[in-house]
């Protein structure tokens, strides 16, 4: 009876440390999103580089996008944002921007360091859209069709590797 009374805290020991070295060789990057293949959430949100006027999913409907989530006090979006600012020279895609959770004079102060490769930016000031998109932090961005149906989630920065063996391929076969 003794011997079980020791074994206990052992097995309870050995189960948690399985499922630890289980979790810690999880990618966190690789989160499924109940969003893919499903339509995009809609939002109107003002823009952010002009003083009026608002932008939502459904003047994007028609056609193949980039939802391209950053801040201006996100180092990771420092990362990836030369390579964004290089596709939106080659006019591959159009690229939107949803300044998430960030002040406006602070996003602008960015984009005017790091140029600007977005066709046009809406602001998430309080996070409601980012949460709608199931956003854990940024960057994360997102590819959608068309219909307005999410094809992709990447979550973290984008590397060129992801976007030239993920990102670009998917934006080509959506489009033709």
């Amino acid at each position: 009876m003794k011997s079980l009374r020791f074994l206990a805290p052992l097995l309870i020991f050995l189960v948690v440390g399985a499922f630890l070295a289980v979790g810690l060789k999880l990618d966190p990057r690789e989160v499924p999103s109940p969003l893919i293949d499903k339509p995009a959430p809609q939002f109107e949100l003002p823009r952010l580089l002009q003083m009026e006027g608002l932008v939502g999913t459904s003047d994007l409907r028609g056609e193949v996008w980039l939802l391209n989530v950053w801040a201006s006090w996100c180092t990771a979006c420092r990362v990836e944002h030369p390579l964004f600012n290089d596709l939106a020279g080659k006019k591959i895609v159009r690229i939107v921007g949803l300044n998430y959770k960030d002040a406006s004079a602070d996003a602008r102060r960015w984009l005017r360091e790091f140029g600007n490769p977005y066709d046009v930016i809406a602001v998430d000031r309080e996070g409601a859209v980012g949460i709608d998109w199931g956003v854990y932090g940024v960057p994360e961005t997102f590819v959608i069709d068309r219909e307005g149906i999410i094809r992709y989630k990447h979550i973290g920065p984008v590397d060129q590797k992801v976007l030239s063996e993920v990102i670009l391929p998917l934006v080509s076969d959506l489009k033709s």
